[in-house]
C-alpha cells in the first residue's frame, strides 16, 4: 500500500484532526503531522504580540494600539488549536478506544520525566528574575496582605488533592475501581476549586486592593508566576478531567494504568512549585 493511501486511511479513522505530512520521519513514529509546527508558530506570535503590545503603548506609540491584543488573540488561538490537534493525533486518537501499551509505559513515564524537567526551567527563569529584583530593601507599604485565608486555604486544597490523587492511583492498583473513581473525580473537584480561588485572588487584589501587574516589579513577578501556575494548573485540571471520562469508561485497571501514573506526575509537580511560590511569592515578599 502506498504512503497516499495509508494517509487517506489515516485520515478517514481519525476524523479529519490532523494535518499529514508527506512522509513517516522519524522512521517508526507513525505518519508525521504539521500540528506541532503549527504550535509553534502560534507560540512564537505570542512573544511577537507580546512587542507589538509594548511598542503600542506610550504618548507617541510605533504601532497601532490594538495590533497587540489582536495579535495575542490570533497567537493563543493558533497555539491551542495547535496543541489540541497535536495531542489529538499524537495521543487521543491511538488511546481513548484501547488505551496505553503498557510494553511502552517506561518510554512515556520518561518523556513526562523529561518534560518536567523543561518546566523546572521555565519556572526557574521566573524565579531567577524575582530574586534579581528582590536584592536588596523595598518597601511593601502598597503590598495587600498576601498571606491571607485564602491563598492558605487554595494551599491546603491543592496539597489534599495531591493525596487524594496518589491514593485513587493506589486503589486502582489494588483494583479497586470504585474508590479510584471517587477520589479521582474529587482530586478533579478539589483542581477547580483551586483554580477558583485563585481568580478570585485575583479580582480582590486587582479591584479591591489595586494590586495590578503594572503596579511594580513586584506586581509583574507575582502574577507573571503565580499566572504562569494558573495555566499549568489549568492544563492538570483538563488532563485529570480526560482521565476520569476515560476511568468512567472502564479503560483502566490494574495492569494498565499508565496515563494515570503519568497525569499524576504532572499534578504533583505542580503541587510543589505551588507550595514554593507561596513561601517565595506570599510569606517572602513580607520579610
Amino acid at each position: 500500500m502506498s504512503l497516499a493511501d495509508d494517509t487517506s486511511e489515516d485520515h478517514g479513522d481519525h476524523g479529519g484532526h490532523h494535518l499529514p505530512a508527506v512522509e513517516d520521519w522519524p522512521r517508526g513514529f507513525g505518519e508525521a503531522s504539521w500540528w506541532p509546527f503549527v504550535t509553534a508558530v502560534g507560540a512564537a506570535g505570542i512573544y511577537v504580540a507580546a512587542a507589538l503590545f509594548v511598542l503600542g503603548r506610550g504618548q507617541e506609540p510605533l504601532v497601532d494600539p490594538i495590533y497587540g491584543p489582536a495579535a495575542t488573540v490570533a497567537s493563543v488561538g493558533l497555539f491551542l488549536v495547535g496543541l489540541y490537534g497535536w495531542l489529538y493525533h499524537a495521543f487521543v486518537v491511538n488511546f481513548w478506544e484501547k488505551g496505553t501499551d503498557e510494553h511502552g509505559a517506561g518510554t512515556l513515564r520518561l518523556a513526562m520525566i523529561l518534560f518536567l524537567g523543561s518546566e523546572i526551567a521555565t519556572f526557574g527563569a521566573g524565579f531567577v528574575y524575582y530574586f534579581f529584583i528582590r536584592v536588596g530593601t523595598w518597601s511593601t507599604d502598597t503590598f495587600p496582605d498576601l498571606v491571607g485565608s485564602l491563598v492558605l486555604v487554595n494551599t491546603a486544597i491543592l496539597i489534599v488533592s495531591s493525596f487524594t490523587l496518589h491514593f485513587a492511583h493506589t486503589a486502582l492498583r489494588k483494583g479497586n475501581r470504585t474508590r479510584f473513581l471517587q477520589l479521582l473525580g474529587l482530586t478533579l473537584l478539589l483542581g477547580v476549586v483551586f483554580i477558583g480561588g485563585q481568580v478570585y485572588e485575583y479580582y480582590e487584589f486587582i479591584v479591591h486592593k489595586g494590586f495590578t501587574l503594572t503596579g511594580g516589579a513586584f506586581g509583574s513577578a507575582f502574577y507573571g508566576l503565580t499566572g504562569l501556575h494558573g495555566l499549568h494548573v489549568s492544563l492538570g485540571a483538563v488532563l485529570l478531567g480526560i482521565v476520569f471520562v476515560r476511568a468512567l469508561k472502564g479503560q483502566y485497571s490494574a495492569d494498565r494504568h499508565t496515563s494515570v501514573s503519568t497525569a499524576s506526575m504532572y499534578w504533583h509537580f505542580v503541587d510543589v512549585v505551588w507550595i514554593f511560590l507561596v513561601v517565595v511569592l506570599y510569606v517572602g515578599a513580607e520579610i
